[in-house]
């Protein structure tokens, strides 16, 4: 009989949860809800267990199964956490702090559970299940609210000392540069998250750059995000293809600083981001090899996600076999 996992993957943007077989495979039973930050994490909580609870009745009718078959959760949550304590320490798009979401998850769910950086869940996912299974080494990037990464060096996930390592959206790439919601100055992520491509955006219309993105948003460009810039693209706009270009460039200095420290087989790219296709992937690609050593270039694949929308969710459930049920 099939064992199953609870995944929950908390974004900036959207709560997703679902189902994962302990020996692996897609996630079912997938539900997810606006996170609704404003609302406090207690809140989360809430739409968290009922999500999850949800989706386990689900999954259990589907395959003839009972509670005893759902052997715990695991957790993708923003950072830093205190992974020892199961604390969230800061969410900076979040706004929680100091917040045992390890325990509160576990005791609505009653159910034992892990937690770990949502992009360390995500990167996991993918080298688990997705574009990155059997490679040693591999150096994950995810595209959303804010911009996270993670790092398999020879098959184990790196955590570091305190359990932030793999944050390449907070290295700086100009030491000048735009604010960062986490404080610093210039960060990968105030530039190439979602709502810094907005925010990029909108800064070119309002100086008067020509782009049919204002008439996107009926005028108001407080309304314009980064799929409105994908919507753009597609239609042809030519402002649109400049802000992506740029936006490609820059993630591609980020990500030929990673490929240089680590020398990864594989960088996989997740997030909706991604849609923009060859936009994205192109001139992203010709920035590494710009900047990046040749060999180093040469050994690594630069590839979108697998798993999309549930890498999160596949690899929180991983994390927990590997850490609980391995």
């Amino acid at each position: 009989m099939t064992r199953w996992v609870v995944g929950v993957d908390i974004g900036g943007t959207n709560l997703v949860v679902g189902l994962v077989p302990v020996d692996g495979g897609p996630a079912e039973g997938v539900r997810s809800r606006a996170t609704q930050s404003e609302r406090g994490a207690d809140a989360a909580v809430v739409d968290i267990v009922r999500l999850s609870e949800d989706a386990i009745a689900e999954v259990l009718e589907r395959h003839s199964a009972t509670r005893a078959d759902i052997a715990g959760v695991g957790i993708g949550c923003p950072g830093p956490l205190d992974l020892d304590a199961g604390v969230v320490i800061a969410t900076p798009n979040l706004g929680w702090a100091n917040y045992p979401i390890r325990k509160r998850i576990a005791d609505g769910l009653n159910l034992p559970a892990s937690l770990d950086n949502d992009a360390n869940c995500a990167t996991y996912g993918e080298w688990w299940q997705g574009a990155g299974r059997g490679v040693q080494n591999l150096v994950g990037v995810t595209l959303g609210t804010g911009i996270g990464g993670g790092m398999i060096v020879d098959g184990r996930l790196v955590r570091g000392a305190s359990g932030s390592a793999g944050e390449l959206g907070h290295t700086t790439i100009d030491f000048t540069g735009r604010r960062c919601a986490c404080g610093n100055y210039g960060c990968l992520e105030a530039y190439a998250s979602g709502p810094n491509i907005a925010a990029r955006a909108r800064e070119g219309v309002a100086a008067g750059y020509e782009s049919v993105l204002a008439e996107l948003v009926g005028g108001d460009l407080t309304l314009i995000t980064a799929l409105t810039v994908y919507e753009a693209l597609v239609l042809g706009d030519k402002y649109a293809h400049e802000v992506m270009n740029e936006t490609a460039k820059i993630l591609g200095a980020g990500i030929a600083n990673a490929v240089n420290l680590l020398n990864p087989e594989v960088v996989v790219v997740v997030g909706g981001v991604t849609r923009a296709g060859d936009h994205l992937f192109g001139p992203l690609r010709s920035e590494v090899r710009r900047r990046a050593f040749p060999s180093a270039v040469e050994a690594c694949r630069i590839v979108p996600g697998a798993l999309p929308e549930t890498a999160g969710v596949v690899g929180a459930a991983g994390i927990f076999v590997a850490e609980h049920l391995t």
